[in-house]
């Protein structure tokens, strides 16, 4: 009996690993093959009868919802649904993308205090708006940025493909992320005037709705009852990398506050026609206004998406060298609590405007 008991017991162990395994990408075979099952495969929380409590995606993560659980926001037929992940192909300890985001969050990430910069950047992964591809355009960005002394925070924004509205739950995640990381700049040794977003094709259509429509949001969330009222959504700089549609997509002549960040723009040009004429169409109206600071690389070969690829060693493949030196020259990696250029000139230029 107790012979029968160990060997149920055994099986029973292995059919929990394989299920475990399949759920994270790793092969089936993986624990009979090695005699023990992968450590630290990544997987997503488990369901309770609480809101879905995200999971860091990288080490070190701080992991923050952005609403409330009880907030009106949430959907409460979906806030208990647990995330789902795909794994990198070739690579079952990475996730590539993460679908089911019904309690969008943000997670933190910040660099060792000796070489901290204060300044911070919210990464908003593309994917179509039906999965979110947070490997190539959000973690790798983690320890790339880090180098420069540049914390990051990875938003989990709601998705398209999952019944959320475009304009009333993804964008507002955007700039309710900006708030929320500018609240808590203080505890996580952030300069609050250093805050900005990056965002990628479809990411970088959220990122650039922040750069715009950051006032209209602060006015509509001043209610004392906000935790967040007089916080502000305004990111101190926005990166639109191969952006999908901007708000100047549908409406050319859209009103522009005075106070504008900054914006770094860059895409390939013949390869990728429509994100490069949606980038086109939010510099010409930027530039148009005379918004300070404006930049734009648009490569003559490439292709979509790919975040840091290296892209064979063509010019594309270093644009985000061409945003670092713009980042730098903005003063964006001088010590915290010293002015940047940019806040200077952004203030300049909001005088002159009517």
């Amino acid at each position: 009996m107790k012979i029968r008991s160990l060997l149920l017991s055994w099986i029973l162990t292995r059919l929990v690993l394989a299920s475990a395994l399949a759920q994270a990408g790793a092969p089936a075979g993986a624990a009979a093959k090695s005699g023990s099952a992968p450590l630290g495969v990544p997987t997503p929380g488990v369901p309770t009868d609480a809101a879905y409590a995200p999971q860091a995606i990288l080490p070190g993560g701080i992991v923050l919802p952005l609403y409330a659980p009880d907030s009106t926001r949430l959907n409460r037929d979906k806030i208990r649904d647990a995330e789902k992940y795909t794994m990198t192909g070739g690579s079952p300890g990475r996730i590539q993308s993460i679908v089911s985001i019904h309690n969008p969050s943000i997670e933190v990430h910040t660099v060792d205090s000796r070489i901290n910069t204060g300044a911070a950047v919210i990464l908003v992964a593309g994917g179509g708006h039906s999965t979110l591809n947070v490997g190539t355009e959000a973690g790798d960005f983690v320890p790339w940025f880090y180098n420069y002394g540049v914390n990051t925070i990875i938003l989990r924004n709601r998705l398209r493909s999952d019944g959320y509205n475009l304009q009333k739950d993804a964008m507002i995640d955007a700039l309710q992320a900006v708030r929320l990381v500018r609240a808590h700049a203080a505890e996580w040794k952030l300069d609050p005037a250093k805050i900005g977003i990056m965002g990628f094709s479809a990411g970088a259509e959220l990122a650039a709705w922040t750069a715009v429509f950051y006032d209209d949001y602060d006015k509509a969330n001043a209610d004392a009852a906000d935790p967040l009222a007089n916080i502000s959504a305004r990111p101190d700089f926005v990166g639109l990398l191969y952006p999908g549609p901007t708000p100047f997509t549908q409406n050319p002549t859209l009103k522009i506050p005075g106070n504008v960040p900054p914006t770094f723009i860059a895409c390939a040009g013949s390869g990728d026609k429509v994100h490069a004429v949606w980038a086109d169409q939010y510099f010409s109206a930027m530039l148009k206004f005379g918004a300070p600071n404006l930049e734009m690389h648009i490569y003559g070969n490439g292709i979509h998406a790919d975040g840091l690829k290296d892209r064979a060693g063509i010019p594309f493949g270093t644009w985000q060298d061409r945003f670092m030196d713009w980042y730098r020259d903005l003063g964006f990696l001088r010590k915290p609590g010293v002015e940047t250029k940019a806040a200077q000139d952004s203030a300049a230029f909001a005088k002159k405007v009517p």
